[in-house]
């Protein structure tokens, strides 16, 4: 292990000197070359300095996928500030918790989250300054709301003394199960995170690294953005994903790695087949799940899949190597710096093939998140015994290949078995008139759990419940059959297109689910 104390910022003003030309961010149509980010990242730094934001305070970001992000993000780090991306989703009091848990007293926000932001004020948000990219109106009595061109300084802010434990960015975990919890990430973690993906998938300067997720969660900025900048490659991002403009989205950017999570790979692979589908510059994708089908995918689009495992807390820990034999339903081995295990509740390691807690242990420093923001006694939790309990459950295999189960949360108890919803959905969405599904526990009458299913149909598709079911008890366990099946218009999602099931819990079977008992 050597030390390497250079940031993020640091890198792109290397670049700035050795490929100035070379594309650095594309977003949206706008076009930053490296020696025009790290101009503007010094003038913007100046400009937070001389707006009174000091090392070690934090800035909030309310911002969609836009160049500005980044540039305040660099800029920030510069001066040994940190920034704290926030969803914006968020409104009342979710955006209040955030914003305070965070400790902003300055935020960064686009106009059309202006409105959410004010009332977040109102309802005891604690913020001294906001600065706006777009337009800007002042009222009476409100604290400073500037345009972002005053923060574009003519001067250029001094180098902070920067450390490698020093906190860079907050990031909320996704809140797909519940309240979000802020990951505080160091410079160092950045970095590593971005050196080990790129020296996993193979990356080079040469890549555009494409991703159609928000830059408040770890695949835009640690795994889109940071390794780009950090190989001096090209960061293409776009504000959604879209089922219908992906591929249009990955020839018009040249890009050449994207990635994939939630239901965003189904949702592709059930869009109708265009006769040029594979006539595209990718040629890799990565993330979770990977399906069934994923060769067919690979065949179909012209490009490799690779599945692996990691969370904003610990960053990616699990890889598969891009062009090694597919291990299926694997999301990979440990890499240097982690040791991963399998841990039971008492916390000993199960025997292979056994089911058990991810715990995560790093072997370098910095490596993964220093706490969580604000909340002591969830940090305290979730490191035990030296180890950090991600909530996941897996198996491992005689050679070390991990096989993601499902989040311990995800699992349902019914009638003392332990049923993975994972793969009550694989099962469920391999159905042809299936789009996507999400399979989650109910209360039972009997104690613990019945297995509940709320699915999307693809367009112009038809499907019964009793047919569902019929499909379900041939590849199904009678254990995992579910028991209620209700049909949507479309599932909840965090922004990052993850279902979000505690939503779908909270609403319950509902009177228009189909109960399979009741029908003897």
């Amino acid at each position: 292990m050597t030390r390497d104390a250079r940031t993020l910022g640091d890198l792109v003003e290397e670049h700035a000197r050795t490929r100035p030309d070379h594309a650095a961010l594309r977003v949206e149509g706008e076009t930053l070359t490296y020696g025009r980010l790290a101009a503007k990242v010094r003038s913007v730094a100046a400009g937070f300095a001389e707006n009174g934001v000091c090392p070690g305070q934090t800035v909030a970001f309310v911002l969609p996928n836009c160049v500005e992000f980044v540039v305040a993000w660099l800029a920030l780090g510069r001066i040994g500030a940190v920034a704290a991306p926030v969803n914006t989703a968020l409104l009342g009091d979710g955006l209040v918790n955030v914003l305070r848990t965070s400790g902003a007293e300055v935020a960064v926000v686009d106009e059309r989250f202006l409105p959410a932001v004010r009332e977040a004020l109102s309802e005891g948000a604690d913020l001294r300054a906001i600065f706006v990219r777009g337009r800007v109106e002042t009222r009476p009595g409100e604290i400073p709301i500037r345009p972002w061109n005053d923060l574009e300084h003519p001067g250029s802010a001094p180098r902070f003394g920067t450390r490698p434990g020093d906190p860079s960015i907050l990031l909320f975990t996704s809140g797909s199960t519940g309240r979000s919890k802020a990951c505080v990430l160091s410079h160092r973690y950045v970095r590593r995170q971005a050196d080990i993906f790129t020296d996993q998938l193979g990356l080079t300067a040469e890549d555009v690294l494409f991703c159609p997720f928000p830059l408040f969660h770890a695949d835009a900025a640690i795994f889109t953005v940071a390794p780009a900048l950090a190989l001096g490659a090209t960061a293409a991002l776009v504000e959604r994903f879209s089922v219908r403009r992906f591929w249009q989205q990955v020839r018009h950017y040249r890009a050449t790695v994207f990635d994939f999570m939630g239901a965003t790979l189904t949702m592709l692979y059930k869009h109708p087949p265009e006769p040029d589908d594979a006539d595209n510059p990718a040629r890799l994708g990565w993330g979770v799940p990977l399906p069934g089908w994923a060769d067919e995918f690979e065949r179909r689009f012209g490009v490799e899949l690779v599945e692996v495992y990691g969370l904003s807390d610990t960053g990616i820990v699990l890889y598969n190597r891009p062009g090694d034999p597919r291990r299926p339903g694997s999301c990979g081995r440990p890499v240097h710096p982690f040791d991963v295990r399998v841990m039971d509740p008492d916390g000993f390691e199960v025997p292979g093939g056994e089911v058990g807690e991810i715990c995560i242990r790093p072997l370098e420093p910095h490596v993964i998140l220093s706490g969580y923001a604000g909340m002591p006694e969830a940090t305290v939790e979730a490191w035990r015994d030296l180890w950090f309990h991600t909530g996941d459950l897996a198996r491992r295999d005689a050679e070390g290949f991990f096989y993601f189960v499902g989040r311990g949360s995800d699992v349902i108890r019914r009638r003392g078995e332990n049923i993975s919803a994972l793969e009550i959905e694989s099962v469920v969405g391999e159905h042809p008139a299936v789009l996507e599904v999400a399979a989650f526990g109910v209360p039972s009458e009997l104690t613990e759990e019945d297995v509940m299913v709320t699915l999307v149909l693809r367009e112009g598709a038809a499907l019964d419940a009793e047919a569902l079911l019929a499909y379900c008890r041939e590849r199904l366990p009678r254990h995992m059959v579910p028991r209620y099946v209700a049909f949507a218009g479309a599932l909840p999602k965090t922004p990052t297109e993850k279902i979000a099931k505690h939503v779908l819990k909270t609403h319950g079977v509902g009177a228009s689910a189909f109960d399979r008992e009741a029908r003897g």
